[in-house]
């Protein structure tokens, strides 16, 4: 089963919030490409929409734009997305990964596009509620 570690931004607010998702809503992810909007509910967030902006590999190897796919690659960078240089001209051979998202992923970066008329706030910690209730009737 796959899991994703997923950081909302909200430019409005100026804050960024973390987000598990797992299940179905994670394997609804999975086949998205960098830039492609999703709808707000696949990460709790109803009503809201997000748009793909990033993320990183189980290795912390970040995803790239530019480059079709899941797979990894090793390319001459210069400053750009996977390395930034600390002298001006330098190049270095880095891996990084491709713009779709699949299995190997771990955290997906993601702006709101369009938000709802309940605060990322509220709908986070009535979630946190809702989670917490459960386990303990599983305890029970």
């Amino acid at each position: 089963m796959v899991e994703f570690k997923v950081v909302v931004n909200d430019e409005k607010g100026g804050k960024s919030y973390p987000i598990s998702v797992s299940g179905h809503h994670a394997n609804s992810l999975i086949g998205k490409k960098l830039g492609d909007e999703v709808d707000g509910i696949f990460v709790s967030l109803p009503g809201y929409k997000l748009q793909i902006t990033g993320g990183t590999d189980k290795d912390g190897f970040p995803l790239r734009q530019d480059i079709p796919g899941t797979g990894r690659r090793r390319l001459l960078l210069s400053y750009s997305i996977g390395y930034k240089p600390s002298e001006n001209g330098k190049r270095k051979k880095k891996s990084v990964r491709g713009n779709t998202i699949g299995q190997d992923v771990v955290q997906i970066n993601m702006k709101v596009t369009k938000s709802s008329g309940k605060p990322i706030d509220q709908l986070i910690t009535s979630e946190k509620k809702e989670e917490g209730a459960k386990k303990e009737e599983a305890t029970k």
